[in-house]
């Protein structure tokens, strides 16, 4: 993976990721330059898939700080790249019930913009409590096998 542009860091702590696809953008030059420039938000953003092509929905890359009066919208639809055979198993496994398409991160590949999107599963209220209890329980372990090395 190359250069990481934007992370969704909500998406691990609200959703359990079952798996994970690489898709390409579609995307107008003005929006790559922003990206290149690090102005990407992923926070609301979720993925779907309508007419057997996927969709990249809420996601916000910030006008071009060079850009003039041919800007784009920061919030538009952006189409989803990702081969035939792909769409059909994400779009089988989103037919079950609770799974969602969030993106997980944006990041450059081989000069391309690529999205990484993660096939997930809410979490209740919960199961995020625990999620949290688990990992301080394991940054308290580490703390301790730590000291004990001094």
């Amino acid at each position: 993976m190359g250069q990481v542009v934007a992370t969704n860091r909500k998406a691990y702590h609200d959703y359990f990721v079952e798996e994970t696809c690489e898709a390409g953008i579609v995307l107008l030059g003005t929006e790559v330059k922003s990206l290149r420039e690090g102005k990407a938000n992923l926070k609301e953003s979720y993925a779907l898939i309508k007419n057997s092509e996927a969709y990249l929905l809420n996601c916000h890359i910030s006008p071009y700080s060079h850009g003039n009066i041919q800007n784009h919208d920061p919030l538009r639809t952006r189409k989803l790249l990702l081969h035939k055979k792909e769409i059909e198993k994400l779009w089988g496994k989103l037919n079950q019930k609770g799974f969602t398409l969030i993106p997980l991160k944006i990041y450059f590949k081989n000069g391309k913009a690529k999205v990484e999107i993660g096939l997930c599963k809410g979490k209740r209220q919960y199961e995020k409590r625990e999620t949290i209890k688990a990992k301080e329980a394991q940054r308290e372990i580490e703390r301790h096998m730590k000291r004990g090395k001094h």
